[in-house]
């Protein structure tokens, strides 16, 4: 079976980055989510679509090129961290995708995600492959220190070779709607990140109402952010299809009112290959199949791509294989 028709792996040549815009808090101040109305759409998505067969195995390639492997765990090494980038770079078995007849497609993650004192290692495990490294920084996952450090850590990250910031926003700012604040704090950060595409993080699980998230997402996006993220994967509530939605959608009215492009990252619980395709579809049916590439769409996951190359194992053999034959550290 041959899946030589999934989509270029490859950035679109010429995207135009998000350059930032004022402040406008008449636009912030309207904008207004129906929770029920987005329950019901979100609900549709794995309801009503499926991807079978050969289409499934594609998708499921497709997909491993829109991952952030991650690791982010208080007792991570550099060993740890080394093994994850060998993962990165040879993500699926040979045997696999020959029998899939897509040992020519390149397949690579869109990153690997580490914190900061990893970041140099990282850099030099990947070397040669093109893939970027992305630090989680400005006080992952609770953003609380001084502005000041927070910078400075951007900073650092990208001196190290970061090519990606995942920058966390302060909560109380949207829970007290101090957009002013959110926006100069992101603003300050984006210009800390030079070259570096920078993501922001907005902890919707904490933010207590989809309006705000929607709020949120917005002013980030006006501060000038490459991708918004939904979390950290550290709080009780994180990624979810009705919070998808609402971002998805901001991001939709977003390119309609400016003609950026933003970035939309799910992060936390993110496991099952099902989970994959049903955000995957999420992403097709509100803004197209043109954000279906890594510097539109990330999963941010840790343990994702253990499911995705076990049911690649079942499309080609038909069997499915116990986890340790994917092992990822």
């Amino acid at each position: 079976m041959s899946l030589k028709a999934v989509p270029d792996t490859k950035p679109a040549m010429g995207h135009e980055r998000n350059p930032g815009f004022p402040l406008d808090l008449d636009w912030v101040e309207r904008t207004v989510m129906n929770r029920s109305a987005l329950e019901r759409r979100a609900a549709s998505f794995s309801a009503r679509r499926s991807v079978k067969k050969h289409w499934q195995a594609a998708w499921l390639l497709k997909a491993i090129t829109l991952i952030d492997l991650t690791t982010l765990n208080s007792d991570d090494t550099d060993g740890r961290v080394e093994r994850l980038c060998a993962k990165a770079r040879h993500p699926v078995r040979d045997d696999i995708l020959e029998a899939l007849g897509a040992e020519g497609l390149g397949i690579k993650p869109g990153a690997v995600c580490v914190y900061h004192n990893f970041v140099a290692t990282a850099v030099r495990a990947l070397r040669g492959t093109n893939i970027p490294v992305a630090a989680v920084s400005t006080s992952f996952p609770h953003g609380l220190t001084p502005l000041n450090i927070r910078l400075q850590e951007i900073e650092a990250s990208v001196k190290a070779g970061a090519r990606e910031i995942d920058i966390v926003i302060e909560r109380g700012q949207v829970l007290t709607g101090d957009w002013q604040a959110l926006y100069d704090e992101v603003k300050q950060m984006r210009a800390a990140c030079g070259e570096a595409h920078i993501k922001t993080i907005l902890g919707t699980g904490e933010l207590a109402t989809l309006t705000n998230v929607a709020k949120a997402s917005l002013v980030c996006m006006l501060a000038g952010a490459d991708f918004i993220k939904t979390s950290t994967g550290k709080e009780k509530v994180n990624a979810n299809l009705p919070t998808s939605l609402a971002m998805v959608r901001m991001i939709r009215e977003f390119h309609d009112e400016t003609g950026i492009e933003i970035g939309y990252k799910p992060a936390g619980g993110i496991s099952t290959a099902k989970d994959a395709l049903t955000y995957m579809i999420l992403m097709k049916e509100e803004l197209g199949t043109h954000w279906l590439q890594p510097h539109l769409f990330r999963f941010g996951a840790s343990s994702l791509l253990t499911d995705i190359e076990r049911q690649l194992e079942h499309n080609a053999t038909g069997r499915y294989a116990a986890d340790y034959r994917q092992p990822m550290v």
